[in-house]
């Protein structure tokens, strides 16, 4: 029996995944703050108060039974505020950090923690956005919480590959889907969010991948060990990876 964890499964990508999931017999457990499927925790992950209860109850979970393999999709995030940096509302810039580039980090580390000693392989799996991979004006938030949490797998991973340790970690960007997150973008305006023109154009273009089409991907994915292939693609421990890697074979 697997057991997939899953953050911010009420809505997009991580319902998607979830749904696929349970599709494939996997046991799902989400984390949101509106209620998700599966065995579900309602948390705000920007308020660092609900980490240590998040980190206690996925501890709760992995070990409660001898499991086959274990997999954390970390997929909470969200796009507000949009706008120049020192423009926006300070606390709300504070709170989207917090859950863009900060719990991912914390909640990574206690999965690791919850998973090091069992015997069965564990995947976790950031999803991250290739705004942390380039600036964008208007989203210096989101674009330094992605570029922190690439970074941690970066370096976590490495680390699991010195422990010879039977955890395979990534990072994912699945690149532009069809979700609510790209409806707020668009919403903006051209003063707070200079490139809405091209997210314009990708809606109007069709252009947007479907969330069931990126989950399908994304699932298949964290079956994956380190330094197994995957459609053409060595996944080595730590790797910054695009969806569109993998597309061409798909």
């Amino acid at each position: 029996m697997q057991l997939t964890i899953i953050s911010g499964a009420s809505s997009g990508i991580g319902q998607a995944l979830a749904s696929t999931c349970e599709s494939l017999g996997h046991t799902v457990a989400t984390i949101s703050r509106r209620p998700g499927p599966g065995t579900f925790l309602e948390a705000d992950l920007s308020d660092p108060g609900s980490w240590p209860g998040v980190a206690a109850w996925i501890d709760g979970l992995v070990t409660s039974q001898a499991w086959d393999r274990v997999v954390f999709i970390h997929n909470a995030g969200v796009i507000q505020p949009v706008g120049f940096a020192g423009e926006i509302d300070h606390d709300a810039y504070t709170a989207a950090m917090l859950l863009n580039g900060t719990a991912p980090i914390v909640l990574g580390s206690a999965f690791i923690g919850s998973v090091h000693d069992l015997s069965c392989p564990a995947h976790l799996m950031m999803i991250s956005s290739g705004a942390g991979r380039r600036a964008i004006s208007g989203w210096s938030g989101y674009c330094a919480g992605k570029a922190a949490t690439d970074m941690w797998a970066q370096t976590a991973g490495q680390e699991q590959d010195f422990r010879q340790s039977n955890i395979t970690i990534t990072s994912v960007a699945p690149g532009v889907v069809d979700t609510d997150m790209q409806a707020a973008i668009r919403d903006q305006n051209s003063e707070r969010f200079p490139d809405i023109e091209t997210f314009l154009d990708l809606k109007t273009s069709g252009s947007l991948r479907t969330a069931s089409d990126v989950a399908e991907t994304l699932q298949a994915l964290s079956m994956v060990n380190s330094p197994e292939t995957f459609r053409g693609v060595q996944i080595t421990n730590g790797a910054l990876l695009n969806i569109g890697d993998f597309e061409a074979d798909a």
